[in-house]
């Protein structure tokens, strides 16, 4: 009977001689499993993805400055304490419309003031102290 000995891992490293064929599909594999790793876990983006992402980072910029101004106009107001207590005792789905009927979230050269302005300038308008 024949014995097969035991080759080591590192004496099999070394005399291995892959194929052509095996090469080439480990390095399509190698590239597949790196883009998919780069782009779940890597933080990688499309082109267009990051576009969006950019888009909406401006946006998002401009209305937290809008927001500023909406509360600034409400400081300028002269009823301003009264009207933020009828702000606070009236209901939360009714804000906004009370808001827009005050024309603080209406910006120069608009007819309507945008959603999320309105919403952030109640957000910080209903933390302020009368």
């Amino acid at each position: 009977m024949e014995q097969k000995k035991k080759v080591s891992f590192r004496k099999w490293w070394r005399e291995a001689r892959p194929s052509k064929t095996a090469v080439f599909w480990s390095c399509v594999a190698s590239v597949v499993v790196t883009i998919i790793v780069g782009f779940l876990w890597g933080g990688w983006v499309t082109d267009s993805a990051a576009q969006r992402l950019v888009r909406e980072a401006a946006q998002d910029a401009v209305t937290e400055r809008l927001v500023s101004i909406c509360v600034a106009q409400f400081n300028q107001d002269p009823g301003n304490g009264a009207k933020l207590a009828e702000l606070k005792e009236t209901s939360t789905y009714q804000r906004d419309d009370y808001v827009t009927e005050q024309g603080w979230a209406t910006m120069a050269d608009e007819e309507r003031p945008n959603r999320k302005v309105v919403n952030g300038c109640i957000e910080l308008l209903v933390q302020l102290e009368e």
